[in-house]
């Protein structure tokens, strides 16, 4: 089944809403990075979130960069992800298991940490792209998005991320919603969403009950408050190729190209994001060197 994102306005216009479905997403990026429990469910949110953003965010061909930079044993995770819908990701550390937390929950905060910084990077097509940079809040993700939309954006909102693994590390289900209040936001809406927001169970639970994304804005906004406006493709998909790790073999300077032709005769990249592996003969290096 594919992965979609809607996107739909509610009250009239007051409230932009979005819920994604991202299970396939996510499953495939657990079997890439080979992720434990912990990473697993960390991972899974930010590429969740950073989904949400990418659509709320950017348009035509422009993209974005996530960095959590937690101070837990997952390290960095760096998610890619564009107004298309197309995402990829990776992290530091992807063996991270944990004893579950006081709510008997997988321990995401304990996983990324709680002190550290949230960076995210929008190429806009300008000549400068944007970098917008916070502070970990929570370590729980769906928090720390939501306080840089705030601060960073300076759009109030309200993000919710979840995964649910199971016990062979495998992803059951993985999805979020994100609310943003319109500057003519009536109060009486936005305690009524927040309401029918503290109420929700976690998405993943509604999710392995057959919850499609337009079924959890209409239980945030109600079916008669919503508008639905769209409905995007969410696929994790990497756009490496073996051309451009030339063109950053070839950023390297000739000498160190020459020794790596006379100690080694070849050389070999692996993609961060999809773990691909692109092999390059000793001619092609000597190529290189003669079109540097």
């Amino acid at each position: 089944m594919t992965d979609y994102l809607i996107k739909a306005l509610a009250y009239n216009g007051q409230l932009r809403v979005y819920a994604i479905d991202t299970t396939e997403t996510v499953r495939k990026a657990q079997r890439i990075h080979d992720t434990w429990s912990a990473a697993t469910t960390a991972f899974g949110r930010a590429i969740t979130a950073t989904s949400l953003l990418s659509q709320s965010l950017l348009k035509g061909g422009n993209k974005m960069t996530v960095k959590i930079m937690g101070n837990g044993p997952t390290g960095t995770i760096v998610i890619d992800g564009t107004a298309s819908g197309d995402v990829k990701g990776y992290l530091k550390e992807p063996h991270v298991h944990l004893p579950l937390n006081k709510q008997q929950k997988i321990d995401v905060k304990g996983a990324v940490g709680s002190s550290g910084l949230l960076e995210i990077t929008k190429d806009l097509g300008l000549k400068m792209p944007f970098t917008g940079q916070v502070p970990l809040v929570s370590g729980e993700l769906g928090e720390d998005f939501t306080y840089y939309m705030a601060k960073s954006e300076q759009i109030p909102s309200s993000i919710g991320v979840s995964v649910f693994v199971n016990n062979d590390n495998s992803v059951r289900t993985a999805g979020g919603f994100m609310v943003q209040a319109m500057p003519d936001a009536d109060e009486a809406v936005l305690a009524e969403v927040e309401q029918n927001i503290a109420n929700l169970p976690a998405i993943s639970v509604m999710m392995a009950k057959k919850t499609i994304p337009e079924e959890i804005i209409y239980r945030i906004c109600g079916q008669k408050n919503t508008q639905i406006l769209d409905k995007v493709e969410i696929s994790y998909r990497c756009d490496c190729s073996k051309e451009r790790f030339a063109k950053s073999l070839a950023s390297i300077s000739p000498a160190d190209l020459k020794l790596i032709i006379e100690e080694d005769h070849s050389a070999e990249v692996i993609c961060h994001f999809c773990k691909k592996k692109y092999v390059f003969t000793e001619a092609e290096l000597e190529r290189l060197v003669k079109d540097i």
